[in-house]
């Protein structure tokens, strides 16, 4: 389970590699516990025992989503939550974030990394759902997920645009293409889930005032 969540990691990351070296490739990753609640980091938290006990006891207590929040259909969220960070020395270099939420017929649980400005996409990956085989289960199609790379997520409101579209994307030049992707043949309702799902936690509930306040650090979010 760890290797394939390293695994997992590292290809929404865009660091994937012979199968012999992701513990090696890994070890560049710093796993990191946010308080989604203050909006900071938890440095008292061990990651490990973050991710051991997310389903119980007090470093996974769960908050209630406000059903007009629950774009995601997730019910309830955690109050801490494993992020992941790549730097250059000092310098933060990448920020890989779990997401997950309602498709059509399953709950897809997944990574996005995004460049230093907390907003540009280098990748998205889905490592369990249970999409529709040929339709929904696209999500895990190499061409389809390599469209995520460039994308933003926000606007320059700061409100998460990020869409998958319902046939084919904006067009090149367009305002909307930057924070489109095409959608899925025969699955719309999927597309539509991994819309909100990624708007949801990239929104006021989710990470999104934590990547705010990563934009402008303070000794909390540094």
């Amino acid at each position: 389970e760890e290797r394939s969540r390293q695994e997992n990691i590292l290809a929404a990351a865009g660091l994937s590699g012979s199968g012999d070296d992701v513990a090696e490739r890994f070890a560049a990753i710093e796993p990191r516990v946010i308080d989604l609640r203050e909006d900071v980091f938890a440095p008292g938290l061990d990651p490990s025992a973050v991710l051991e006990t997310r389903r119980s006891g007090p470093a996974a207590a769960s908050v209630p989503v406000p059903p007009e929040l629950d774009i995601a259909v997730i019910k309830t969220r955690p109050r801490y939550v494993v992020g992941y960070f790549l730097y250059d020395g000092a310098r933060l270099d990448m920020i890989i974030l779990p997401v997950y939420g309602y498709g059509l017929w399953s709950t897809l649980y997944g990574y996005v990394a995004l460049e230093p400005d907390a907003n540009t996409i280098v990748g998205l990956r889905f490592y369990r759902h249970g999409e529709t085989p040929g339709l929904g289960g696209e999500v895990d199609n190499p061409r389809w997920l390599a469209q995520w790379r460039g994308k933003r997520v926000y606007d320059d409101t700061g409100e998460p645009v990020i869409e998958v579209a319902k046939g084919s994307g904006a067009e090149t030049g367009s305002p909307r293409a930057r924070f489109e992707v095409d959608g899925i043949s025969g699955a719309t309702l999927t597309g539509r889930g991994v819309t909100n799902l990624l708007r949801y936690w990239f929104g006021p509930h989710g990470f999104g005032p934590f990547l705010d306040a990563l934009r402008n650090p303070t000794e909390e979010t540094t």
